[in-house]
């Protein structure tokens, strides 16, 4: 859902229809997840006893926040109330993980997906001028930065002290590159006057991470079998492009253009979109497997019943 959402703004210039399409498939998710979650409480909260699961959740309100930039030209009220809405599930989220993880914390705990909880309301810097809400934007901003810094030592002391996490959990690692990203976006959309060192700075920070995480990406797709954390193929290389795009793009406007990043940022938008569509395909593979297993097994049980 998120990662649709992130993939249609930066794709947004390729195309309105094209953004619009991701925002359908994205409010579709959405709905088929609320659905899920009113259908099976009980998974639920089953899901919110895992800390890695528990955090990843945070990309939903991330998602209703950036989905109000999608919904507030079509119709306002409902893009004000995805905003809003968005703002404070991702607040309720970080009291309630911080009081159920990080004050009883467990350095095995800790994963890259604890940036999603804390950085993740960054998202609310990317759509706040949309929402006249700029001040809660920078807000949101500094508080990201901040939380950037002291979850990534925690998530550093977990793989030197702890090593890796189990394999179905390693493409979590790919949610390094989002962090570092998003606060760019966030920084350009909502934080003034903008200062070309520390933009430069930021964007050469999330750069890094990138490449390094791009060095591990033949080892973490050589899974051959799904699981959930498949989804942080998506989000975190999108907001990823989306990052260096706009960095270009406030370059220029503010009179220090960098056009020799065009390459760059197209060979980004290639990456995140290409692992965006494998993410997706290999979940509705994912999906129907596990349909056909269904019936097979009904199946096998008929001749008992009769």
């Amino acid at each position: 859902m998120l990662g649709l959402v992130g993939l249609g703004n930066l794709l947004q210039s390729y195309g309105e229809p094209i953004r619009m399409v991701c925002g359908i498939l994205a409010t579709v998710m959405g709905i088929v997840l609320v659905a899920k979650v009113a259908l099976y409480p009980e998974d639920f909260r089953r899901d919110m006893a895992n800390p890695m699961l528990a955090s990843i959740a945070g990309t939903f309100p991330m998602a209703l926040l950036l989905l109000a930039g999608y919904a507030k030209p079509v119709l306002e009220p409902l893009g004000y109330l995805l905003w809003y809405l968005g703002l404070a599930l991702h607040l309720a989220l970080i009291v309630w993980f911080t009081a159920r993880y990080v004050l009883h914390f467990q350095l095995k705990q800790v994963f890259p997906s604890w940036y999603i909880v804390y950085v993740g309301i960054v998202a609310a810097s990317i759509t706040a001028p949309a929402m006249g809400r700029a001040d809660v934007g920078t807000v949101a901003f500094w508080f990201g930065v901040v939380t950037f810094v002291l979850v990534s030592v925690a998530v550093a002391l977990r793989y030197l002290r702890v090593g890796e996490p189990p394999v179905p959990a390693r493409p979590v690692l790919c949610i390094c590159t989002a962090p570092a990203s998003l606060c760019v976006v966030g920084y350009v959309q909502s934080v003034t006057p903008k200062s070309v060192g520390f933009l430069v700075l930021m964007e050469v920070v999330a750069s890094v991470i990138f490449l390094g995480v791009l060095t591990q990406l033949p080892r973490l797709l050589a899974a051959r079998k799904f699981a959930p954390s498949f989804a942080t193929y998506t989000f975190p290389l999108v907001i990823t492009a989306t990052a260096l795009k706009q960095t270009m793009a406030c370059l220029a406007k503010i009179g220090s253009p960098a056009p020799w990043l065009q390459l760059p940022v197209l060979v980004e938008t290639v990456i995140a979109t290409l692992l965006l569509v494998y993410a997706l395909v290999r979940y509705v593979m994912f999906v129907l497997s596990a349909d056909e297993a269904g019936d097979g097994e009904g199946q096998k049980e008929a001749p008992a019943k009769t």
